[in-house]
């Protein structure tokens, strides 16, 4: 069993759930393994891997139009150490698997 982390996703129209800034076309689906790829974007630093966080604290992020996930991680996990008002730890994994979407407190 991998590690529990939390996801910001954007929230499209249609239900569906995507990565909000890399990859943004992608549709991840929920319950099943995806497996991180790499997608270098003009404006981003080259992180590969699922970005999560250990909580639902991402204050430099709007939740306007977006929802949380509850997520497995797993693979090859990777610790980067942000400000915090970035959300503080976060997450680089090599594979992520949606659990739930999480209720909007708004």
């Amino acid at each position: 069993m991998g590690m529990i982390a939390y996801k910001l996703f954007t929230l499209r129209k249609d239900g569906t759930i995507g990565p909000l800034f890399i990859n943004k076309r992608q549709r991840i689906p929920l319950g099943k393994w995806v497996p991180a790829g790499n997608y270098p974007t003009k404006g981003y630093a080259v992180r590969p891997g699922w970005h999560v966080l250990p909580t639902q604290d991402a204050p430099h992020l709007s939740e306007k139009g977006r929802v949380w996930a509850q997520v497995e991680i797993g693979g090859d996990i990777e610790v980067h150490y942000r400000p915090p008002s970035q959300g503080g730890v976060w997450y680089l994994a090599t594979k992520m698997k949606v659990i739930k979407l999480l209720e909007n407190d708004a």
